[in-house]
């Protein structure tokens, strides 16, 4: 898939997530295959620049080519200031949320709302489009609700504004995440537009993302909620999708030491307690699909500092690759 001057391989991509998508998860996702990884939604509001969470989410050092960076707002021209700004600071892609369904940011007229005002939709694609010169993306939804899907409409109005690439995750602004995500609308959008196209919505082996390239003929897919907790799934996807086999499941040994690793760049970019208390988090969903989920919880949110969480975590890991009992571990 080529956005800009950009090959993006493999075709698998993370999809960018409030309070998960930071620069210690993407840079984890894309050593472990994902083809393109976009921040965490930053605001829009120059007021709101310089604060820790901001200057968190603006921290690209050290990520490899290209970084894409997700921008939120309603007003064109600050978001056309917003989109310059991270340019300045590193970003080589630009990416735009219209596909957030959070009711905060909806209540704002900001991510999915903005699709209920296509005539704004296309004045804030030009100005963001017209303000640099990197390529520009845009994340959508296939419509505010079922009554209005006009997921077709607002890619029409990107092709032509100049958006390079198009994500349209597979639900209506008020399905939120639930219900299963349907792909005959991204179908459509793909059919008639000339510019990529990006599936997103459900995509949790494999062997979804292949019947979802399949019959959508999209460009790529978009990997979200999957991900968390398992990372290694864009090397799996895109494993399969280059040789049609699966890859085997990572061992105890591999998800520990890719685990470690993850807290590690964790505490060292948020430092204490904040790192240790956001690891927490993905400590839970790297346990969530594995029977010993309550208890390695238990015994690793004990930890207080860096130290014994990582010392806890090792334990816990080191004592299931020995075939230990649980009890022992705890």
């Amino acid at each position: 898939m080529q956005i800009g001057p950009y090959n993006i391989q493999p075709n698998v991509v993370l999809a960018p997530m409030a309070g998960v998508t930071d620069k210690p998860f993407r840079l984890l996702c894309k050593q472990l295959g994902a083809g393109l990884a976009a921040s965490e939604m930053t605001i829009s509001d120059p007021r709101f620049w310089n604060t820790r969470k901001s200057l968190h989410r603006m921290d690209h050092a050290g990520e490899p080519d290209p970084i894409s960076v997700q921008i939120a707002g309603t007003e064109p021209q600050q978001l056309a200031d917003a989109a310059r700004y991270n340019v300045d600071h590193g970003a080589q892609i630009i990416d735009i949320n219209m596909g957030c369904p959070a009711k905060k940011v909806c209540n704002a007229w900001a991510g999915s709302a903005l699709m209920r005002d296509e005539d704004l939709v296309a004045r804030i694609l030009s100005a963001v489009v017209g303000a640099v010169d990197v390529p520009v993306t845009l994340k959508i939804r296939t419509g505010w609700d079922c009554d209005h899907r006009n997921g077709p409409r607002i890619a029409h109005i990107a092709e032509d504004s100049g958006i390079a690439a198009l994500a349209v995750h597979g639900r209506t602004r008020d399905q939120h995440y639930t219900g299963s995500a349907e792909y005959e609308t991204i179908a459509a959008i793909k059919a008639a537009l000339r510019i990529p196209v990006i599936a997103n919505g459900d995509i949790d082996s494999p062997q979804k993302a292949a019947h979802v390239l399949a019959q959508t003929g999209v460009d790529a897919v978009m990997i979200g909620r999957a991900a968390q907790g398992r990372p290694w799934i864009f090397r799996e996807v895109a494993h399969y999708l280059a040789t049609g086999t699966l890859l085997p499941p990572p061992t105890i040994e591999e998800v520990r030491d890719i685990l470690l690793g993850h807290l590690h760049a964790l505490h060292a970019f948020y430092g204490e307690p904040q790192g240790v208390r956001i690891a927490r988090k993905h400590l839970g969903w790297y346990a969530r699909d594995r029977p010993e989920n309550a208890a390695f919880r238990a015994i690793v949110n004990r930890a207080e500092d860096p130290a014994g969480q990582i010392a806890l975590t090792t334990d816990y890991f080191n004592a299931l690759a020995a075939g230990e009992p649980l009890s022992s571990a705890a």
